[in-house]
Parts: structure tokens; C-alpha cells; sequence
């Protein structure tokens, strides 16, 4: 079902009697107007917010729903199979409003009861659902299972909502990393995962979590947003966006740092549409958070972790290595974190022009302070080996910021120019609150194989 809309005379309905003097036909009818289409899912939302909000002193006990949910999928046993949304609540109203102690509540805690075994029976996030398709949400956070979060429009708000049970999270997010066949358990409390429509998850066990079990979710936008969308929002000028387009077709290396929420993979994606689509491109990502759409030949590799013997890891370096056998023009590596940076610098290095990464750092001097300790995770090379090896592997560096007000801004370009008393001497392009500075881009060359001259 696409929404959660119950018809208004039902939901003003406040004794059991007023309720049964409804025509039981007309009920049902009325009720599959909780997929009806011409609501928003941001309505969708408020009214989940709206039902939730007494939901700790509801009437049904947590024992009892958990013993509802288990009988009602009994009845659903027989046809699960083919048995759509419609049929599946029509099944869970005529149980609940069969049951004894229905007839002694309100039409609004059956409602609440309704729609508490539909979301659990027939959805895959359960009470989360509606948030989950909410457009307007980019962040779920459940800190146990009496706190929930969401970032809406880049604000972060506390939602009216609890699980039942720490048991009842726990079994949520046990569905959500089977899928991707992977377990959370005291011996791996730490799991990365995905949803059925790409969002990443996060999920850390209760005996590491001190205020229960975690779970994160960072949805993706259904559409990939485009440097229009990004100078609409005010992210960058239409003449940053311009230079940053030239520099990508060109075959510039650029590496996008920021902090977390800051944009990073936003920008890599918009990037990353600038790709000649004539061009073979390798992905790498931890955990798949791209959405490059527009290259036709090209290649995603995503990392996994060991099984609960210790077994099967393939982590970013082996497959950074292994993307300079699959001849790529450009290796696109989502987030480095380690010693894989060593080997994404030597392929920036080794002919990759165009490549594309990002890291976490606060600034573009802490960036590069942090991939000389990546680089020495790796291997115990001098130093001023590894600012040589860093300068010459990347060209342009681009650090964005999460603005106070939920936005998000680049606030830094610079061109990595040479050494010079052994550190890595940098050029600024542009800065946030002055725009270009004025500097001329020293390194030139890759702008005229490209064919831009001396524009």
C-alpha cells in the first residue's frame, strides 16, 4: 500500500459503538484508502507521527501485539505467496475486530493496532516505512528502541514513535542483513548492509551499545541530482561548477574531502557524469553508495566482510589491485578509510587520469596529513616519499562543509603544484565567501591533450 490514510469519520470515531453502526463493507473499503493515491507521503508520515505519539500507553501490551503478529501470520500462512497488500488487511481487520477485547477500545487504538500488524506482517522496515519512503528524509537513526531520528530537509528531528521491544528492533534489523547475508551477532557487532532500494545501513549489537541496538540508514535520492541542482542549491557558482566540469572531462585526478553529511558522494556522483562515456570506468566502494548511471562500460565492485569462521574477506585494496587488471581509464573509489590508499595512489599514478575518491578530513591540509597516516598503514615508506607519491597522484582537491543551516556548500578547491621544502605545496583555486582566487591551474598539460588549449 502506498499510504496510511484512514477515512475521517473513522478516525473521529471514538466508541466502540459508534464503529459498529458502520456497514462492515464499507469498513474495509474505507480502510484501503490507506493506499490511497492521491496522498502524499509526506502526509503519510505526519499521520504515522500522529498515531504514534501515545503509542507507550497504548491499550495493546507489547506481549499481546507480539502474540497478534504471531497468529495473524498464521491466518496469512496458506496464500503468502500471492497474497497482495489488499487481501493482507483485509485478513488483519477481521482478526482484530473479531477479537474480544477490540469491542472494549476505540476505534483509534484498533486503528493503531491495525496498522502496528500490517507495517510488521507486510513491510519490509516495519514501523520505519513510511519514513522510509518519506522523500523529504535522507537520515534514519534508531538509538535503541525508545529513541528514533530522522534528518528532514538537512534538520535533524526526534520522531513520536518507540519499537515495542528491543527484541522487536533486533529481530528488524537480523531481516535487514540476512538479506544481504550477513549476521549480526556478539561476535560480529558491526554490520554494513543495504536495503532493497539501495539505502545503506548501518547496525551495531546491543552488547556494544550501551543504549541498545543501533541501526542508521542513509536513503539516496530516487533521482541522481545533476551541477544544476547543486548551484540551485547553492552548493557551488555556476562558474566553480563550470571549471569543475572542464577539469573532470580533461582527466584531472580529484579527491573530495569533507565531514560526514557534508556532501561528498554527492559531489563524486555529480562529478562522475562528466566521464566521456566512451571511457571504461572500475567503481570500489565499502558499501555501494554510488549512482552512476550514465557510463555504459563500467564496473562495481563492493567490498564484504568475513563470514562468522573468519572466511571470505575481500577488502578495498585487493580490489583496487585487482581493477588494474580489468583495464579501466578512470577508478572511481567511493571512500578510502586505510591502507588501500596506497594502492588507489599508485593507480592515479600509473596512466588512471580522471580517477575520482573522498575521505573524511575538515579541511584540505587535514586531508592530506590524514593520507600520508593512511599511506603508512600500508607501507613504512619516508614521508617525503609519500607527499612525492601523493602529489603526483592527484591533481585537484575539493573540501566541502555541512552548513549550520543543514546545507551544503564546497568550501575550498586547490591544485596540488610540487614540493617544496619537502612538503606538498598547494595552490588555492577557490575559496567559500571570496569565490575564485584568481590563481592560474599551474599544471596545464592534461587541459591541452584534451583539447582546451590555453582556455
Amino acid at each position: 500500500m502506498e499510504d496510511m490514510e484512514i477515512n475521517m469519520k473513522y478516525m473521529e470515531a471514538s466508541t466502540t459503538n459508534e464503529v459498529h453502526k458502520v456497514d462492515q463493507t464499507s469498513r474495509v473499503q474505507d480502510a484501503h484508502q490507506i493506499g490511497g493515491a492521491d496522498k502524499t507521503v509526506q502526509g503519510k508520515t505526519e499521520q504515522a507521527d500522529r498515531m504514534h505519539i501515545d503509542r507507550n500507553n497504548s491499550i495493546y501490551s507489547s506481549a499481546e501485539i507480539k502474540t497478534y503478529i504471531a497468529e495473524v501470520r498464521l491466518l496469512m500462512t496458506d496464500e503468502a505467496e500471492s497474497l497482495t497488500d489488499e487481501k493482507a488487511l483485509e485478513i488483519i481487520e477481521s482478526y482484530v475486530f473479531s477479537m474480544k477485547k477490540a469491542q472494549s477500545c476505540s476505534y483509534r487504538e484498533n486503528l493503531r493496532l491495525i496498522e502496528r500488524l500490517f507495517l510488521s506482517l507486510r513491510k519490509e522496515m516495519d514501523i520505519l516505512q513510511p519514513y522510509i519512503e518519506d522523500k523529504s528524509i535522507s537520515e534514519i537513526m534508531v538509538n535503541g528502541k525508545d529513541h528514533i531520528f530522522v534528518e528532514r530537509r538537512g534538520k535533524i528531528e526526534r520522531l513520536p514513535l518507540s519499537f515495542d521491544s528491543t527484541e522487536e528492533l533486533e529481530e528488524l534489523i537480523r531481516r535487514v542483513v540476512g538479506k544481504n547475508r550477513k549476521e549480526l551477532t556478539e561476535l560480529n557487532p558491526i554490520v554494513d548492509a543495504r536495503l532493497s532500494d539501495g539505502s545503506r545501513v548501518n547496525a551495531i549489537y546491543k552488547n556494544i551499545a550501551l543504549n541498545g541496538p543501533i541501526l542508521t540508514i542513509r536513503k539516496f535520492p530516487d533521482k541522481v541530482m545533476t551541477m544544476e541542482d547543486l548551484i540551485h542549491k547553492g552548493t557551488l557558482s555556476v562558474e566553480v561548477a563550470a571549471f569543475l566540469k572542464v577539469l573532470v572531462k580533461a582527466g584531472y585526478n580529484c579527491f573530495v574531502c569533507g565531514g560526514t553529511s557534508s556532501g561528498k558522494t554527492t559531489l563524486l556522483n555529480v562529478l562522475s557524469q562528466f566521464i566521456p562515456p566512451q571511457e571504461r570506468v572500475v567503481v570500489i566502494e565499502d558499501s555501494a553508495e554510488l549512482q552512476i548511471e550514465q557510463v555504459e562500460n563500467i564496473v562495481r565492485l563492493e567490498c564484504r566482510s568475513a563470514n562468522v569462521q573468519g572466511k571470505g574477506q575481500v577488502d578495498m585494496s585487493q580490489l583496487v589491485k585487482a581493477s588494474l587488471r580489468m583495464r579501466p581509464d578512470r577508478i572511481i573509489v567511493g571512500e578510502v578509510r586505510g591502507k588501500e590508499v596506497m594502492d588507489m595512489i599508485q593507480a592515479m599514478n600509473t596512466g588512471h587520469d580522471g580517477s575520482l575518491s573522498t575521505a573524511h578530513a575538515n579541511s584540505i591540509s587535514g586531508m592530506l596529513k590524514r593520507l600520508e597516516t593512511m599511506f603508512l598503514q600500508a607501507v613504512d615508506f619516508p614521508v617525503e616519499a609519500i607527499r612525492n607519491q601523493i602529489m603526483e597522484g592527484i591533481d585537484i582537491m575539493i573540501h566541502m562543509s555541512r552548513m549550520r543551516d543543514g546545507s551544503r556548500k564546497v568550501m575550498e578547491i586547490a591544485e596540488l603544484a610540487g614540493m617544496e621544502a619537502g612538503q606538498i605545496r598547494v595552490n588555492p583555486l577557490f575559496r567559500q565567501g571570496t569565490g575564485m582566487t584568481g590563481n592560474p591551474l599551474l599544471h596545464r598539460e592534461k587541459l591541452a591533450l584534451a583539447g582546451y588549449g590555453k582556455r
